[in-house]
């Protein structure tokens, strides 16, 4: 069992507009609940960030819930400001994870 569906499993399904990773068993991360990841190879300044959040991030979270973005080199920390309507910033990926327990009866 994959942990995690990436963006061409997602588009193979008909999802148009994909986060990099849907997590099949949500994690929290610093107390917030985790269902899918983009990964964003930049810097999180203020007019990048709100267009994402306006062309990317609240479609992933009207469709899949709360997320986490990653941008590699960094945010603008005044960003992080959607923590708790369901998205979460993080300048690397974070080592706090907490897994929630998936049984099969």
């Amino acid at each position: 069992m994959s942990v995690a569906e990436n963006e061409d499993q997602l588009r193979a399904k008909g999802y148009d507009k994909t986060p990099d990773f849907i997590l099949q068993v949500p994690v929290a991360v610093e107390g917030h609940i985790i269902h899918w990841i983009e990964s964003k190879a930049s810097f999180g300044d203020e007019c990048s960030h709100h267009a994402y959040l306006h062309d990317q991030f609240w479609s992933y979270w009207n469709r899949f819930g709360p997320g986490l973005v990653i941008y590699w080199y960094g945010f603008i920390q005044e960003l992080d400001c959607n923590r708790e309507r369901g998205i979460l910033l993080k300048a690397c990926f974070p080592t706090n994870i907490v897994t929630l327990c998936h049984s099969i009866a």
